[in-house]
């Protein structure tokens, strides 16, 4: 959509971060944050001052808004712009070698992490009842037989 083809009615309804969109969209180009927002300032005929009173306001919005993406020397440009082509394969188009790999590995992966739970076990000490433990010359007193002698 065109900046120019919208009503002046229509811009004041519309967001900082809207227009923005278009800015950056009709210009195809990426801009540093001040010449951005003098731009939608100026799309919105506003006074030179409001750009200098809500600049911050203006990145704190692109910064929360996914649209827009802020680029190394203070540039923004659009997302759409600087996606990166992600691949992602099913699982019927993989080959049976390939799913046997991906079984192997994930049962790799159980394997390490049952490994991780057994890191404090003490190989030498065993839980056996025929090993002495050297409780057998334990006396148990009463305090009641205590008491009466």
């Amino acid at each position: 959509m065109n900046l120019k083809d919208i009503s002046k009615e229509e811009l004041e309804t519309m967001g900082y971060d809207e227009i923005a969109y278009l800015v950056l969209e009709n210009n195809k180009k990426k801009m540093k944050l001040y010449d951005l927002f003098k731009k939608v300032c100026s799309v919105l005929e506003l006074p030179e001052s409001t750009v200098e009173d809500r600049i911050a306001d203006f990145f704190e919005l692109l910064s929360t808004n996914k649209k827009f993406v802020l680029l190394p020397n203070g540039f923004w440009d659009l997302a759409t712009n600087h996606l990166q082509d992600i691949i992602i394969e099913d699982d019927e188009e993989l080959s049976s070698e390939e799913l046997e790999e991906n079984e192997d590995d994930e049962d790799n992966m159980m394997d390490n992490e049952n490994e991780d739970d057994d890191i404090f076990y003490d190989s030498d000490l065993d839980d056996s009842d025929d090993e002495d433990d050297g409780l057998q010359d334990l006396v148990v007193i009463d305090d009641e037989e205590n008491l009466q002698e």
